[in-house]
């Protein structure tokens, strides 16, 4: 999993000293709540009728057992004991006080974890499979291109207020498991009939009181245009999406409003004055990503283990258990 450098550290603690000073200066009353607001949710937390609510990011839902202590220890000094994981692969805290929300904070910085843009309208977490990395369907690993993600959309000083909050789901598998197509963005990794491999990206998915599949605006996207047609959409929304009506905001009703046809065709015309920019993904950038992301030591002999088998044929509740929990290994003899 990825690593946190020299600059992730200074960012992340800076955020939370930040933080810490806007929390006391809103509780001894020099900030009104129209103006914390915008920071309280830049940093994942809501103020609700019975208590705060603080949403944690998990960067492609995945954890280390280190980072799963912590949150555990958070829960139990800070919360009643326990958290609710959430569909897009956050956690939220539902009872804690709002004064020690600055401490939670900085005890997550310790694990490198934080809850910068898990609400507000901006670019949220980014998602993708539960098996990334080890589901036997998988094209290819999708872990890194969130992580690319992740890390241009941070504190990304053109999309911090957009008209409403932005969700990208990236999948490399056959089997929609990330449910990409119900996202703002959605991303597939896909291969051309040269067997390169690239994204399919779908735009204007979403679920809610307004329920759109999204629509395919490129088959086929380079790896090294990733961020920059990303941008190019963004650019796109963040320009025609509506701020007059909060349920309206969203880019599902910005596509269907104006069509699959005219939004992809206004972003192909942003995308020609960014695609060879700054943006542009080199070979060594998407090298450096992946390297993050090995695969554990895997048992050579394990797929002439028959136990497994043979458990399941003596006993029919556990085969019913793995039947409906276990999922397809890319490792033969193991299962997911």
């Amino acid at each position: 999993m990825y690593k946190y450098d020299n600059y992730d550290h200074a960012i992340v603690n800076e955020r939370v000293q930040q933080f810490r000073d806007q929390t006391r200066r809103f509780l001894a009353g020099d900030l009104s709540d129209d103006e914390f607001r915008p920071l309280r949710l830049m940093n994942g937390l809501y103020i609700q009728t019975h208590a705060p609510m603080l949403r944690v990011a998990i960067p492609y839902g995945l954890l280390s057992s280190k980072q799963l202590r912590m949150l555990a220890h958070i829960s139990r000094k800070y919360d009643k004991g326990y958290g609710h994981f959430s569909t897009r692969q956050n956690i939220q805290f539902n009872w804690p006080a709002l004064e020690t929300a600055p401490d939670i904070l900085a005890d997550l910085a310790t694990v490198e974890m934080h809850a910068i843009q898990t609400s507000g309208n901006c670019i949220r977490n980014t998602t993708s499979d539960q098996f990334a990395g080890i589901a036997k369907d998988e094209l290819e690993d999708p872990r890194p291109y969130c992580e690319i993600i992740r890390q241009w959309s941070t504190f990304h000083p053109e999309f911090s207020f957009l008209p409403r909050k932005f969700k990208i789901a990236v999948s490399g598998s056959e089997g929609d498991r990330a449910a990409a197509q119900v996202h703002d963005i959605g991303l597939y990794l896909v291969s051309n009939q040269k067997g390169e491999v690239g994204f399919s990206v779908f735009v204007g998915g979403g679920l809610g009181r307004t329920p759109y599949i999204g629509k395919c605006i490129r088959d086929f996207l380079e790896k090294k245009y990733l961020l920059s047609y990303i941008e190019a959409i963004l650019r796109v929304y963040n320009r025609f999406g509506r701020r007059d009506n909060i349920y309206k905001a969203r880019i599902k009703i910005l596509v269907n409003a104006v069509g699959k046809e005219e939004f992809g065709k206004q972003v192909e015309a942003e995308w020609e004055h960014i695609k060879e920019g700054v943006l542009k993904l080199e070979q060594k950038d998407i090298d450096h990503a992946q390297s993050f992301f090995t695969s554990p030591t895997y048992d050579e002999d394990a797929v002439d283990v028959n136990s497994f088998n043979e458990a399941k044929k003596s006993n029919s509740a556990f085969s019913n258990w793995a039947g409906r929990n276990l999922y397809p290994h890319k490792i033969p003899g193991y299962e997911a």
